[in-house]
């Protein structure tokens, strides 16, 4: 199926007309034209807006996993401390690419289907003092938010020299104030509530974070230290990628146009609607307590007398496409998401009466 009637995916979410036109006219050569550079320093100033921050950006192309990479690459040596807290598969994967760096990393785990416990990770920050906290906000498989202004706030308090966030599924969807979070490497995605195609990765770097770039020196393909300048300087590490830097300007520009109190108003209405249609139909959720649900995704656990994989064929025979998930999730939990263009109460609506509908055939009678 390459296109849903009724798109509830997690990600990639659907793109809008106004956002696929950039990618229908032709451009320039990025590495000769001044137009390139400048449209690069608008689409910072738009990212800057919706992500509280006045640090720099490194808009890379590729998909959001480069970021991950790039971020953790650049900052680290073998035999530096690493602090990852793990609520999902996503954290534990940040905590697995960090261990192909340095062999000192000490996994936080918490149950997926929890959030972070503030307590745990100070006094963990207080046994190890790691070169590097990581989090990751919105874990995605698990439909959870985690508490980041509070553990930010404990970054900030216990003094760890790094502070990576994964916002990848939260950022555009959800209030998010990089400087006062304390973050240092922000990590971003533009497939998921920017309504991107998968093409470009983007890393908000802290001064503090530049300083142990530059020293650690990394050299690669995802790089960040080249981004330090390449603006400045004009001078970019590889070939740019104009039409995907327009198309993310452009989408960019259509949520501030909207207001971000209103882009996040239509966040949270969508996902409150999403789980009380799910209960209604006598779903529950995954995340133990509703208060951990994201605004972007909510979890569900696949009802006990139905299989994942009836219930998939089913829903997609009526057009409706939403997520399941992997792992020690798989066929255990599925995911509505309800994020960027997606997070409208009419779509979601859609996509619920069906699920109810389908429900109906699939459950004992």
């Amino acid at each position: 199926m390459e296109t849903y009637e009724v798109p509830l995916v997690p990600g990639p979410t659907m793109v809008s007309p106004e956002v696929l036109a950039a990618y229908r006219r032709d451009f320039g050569s990025p590495d000769l034209e001044p137009e390139y550079a400048r449209l690069y320093a608008e689409t910072q100033e738009l990212l800057r807006r919706i992500l509280g921050t006045r640090n720099r950006f490194a808009i890379m192309t590729g998909e959001g996993m480069l970021a991950l990479w790039a971020g953790l690459k650049s900052c680290l040596r073998s035999g530096d401390t690493v602090l990852a807290v793990s609520t999902g598969p996503f954290g534990a994967g940040i905590a697995e690419m960090a261990q192909t760096i340095t062999p000192r990393v000490v996994r936080l785990d918490f149950a997926y289907h929890e959030v972070a416990d503030l307590q745990r990770v100070e006094e963990a920050i207080l046994k190890h003092r790691p070169k590097m906290l990581t989090l990751v906000h919105c874990e995605t498989p698990c439909g959870t938010l985690n508490p980041l202004e509070e553990i930010g706030a404990l970054v900030r308090k216990r003094d760890v020299p790094l502070f990576y966030v994964d916002a990848v599924s939260s950022a555009g969807g959800v209030p998010l104030a990089v400087d006062e979070c304390r973050i240092d490497l922000g990590l971003f995605g533009t497939q998921k509530c920017f309504s991107c195609p998968p093409n470009l990765a983007l890393v908000s770097v802290s001064d503090r974070a530049w300083e142990i770039i530059a020293e650690v020196n990394y050299q690669g393909y995802d790089a960040l230290q080249p981004w330090r300048t390449a603006l400045g300087e004009r001078y970019f590490p590889y070939t740019p990628y104009w039409h995907g830097l327009a198309a993310l300007h452009c989408a960019l520009t259509l949520l501030l146009e909207e207001g971000l109190e209103r882009v996040y108003q239509r966040h949270a209405e969508a996902a409150a609607y999403c789980r009380e249609r799910a209960q209604q139909m006598g779903l529950e959720l995954f995340p133990a307590r509703e208060e951990y649900c994201s605004p972007t995704v909510t979890a569900l656990k696949v009802p006990s007398e139905v299989s994942w994989t009836a219930l998939d064929r089913a829903l997609r025979a009526q057009g409706v496409v939403v997520g399941g998930s992997w792992g020690k999730l798989q066929g255990k939990v599925f995911r509505i998401g309800h994020l960027g263009t997606q997070a409208q109460r009419s779509l979601v609506a859609r996509g619920m009466a069906v699920l109810e509908r389908v429900l109906g055939t699939l459950r004992p009678q």
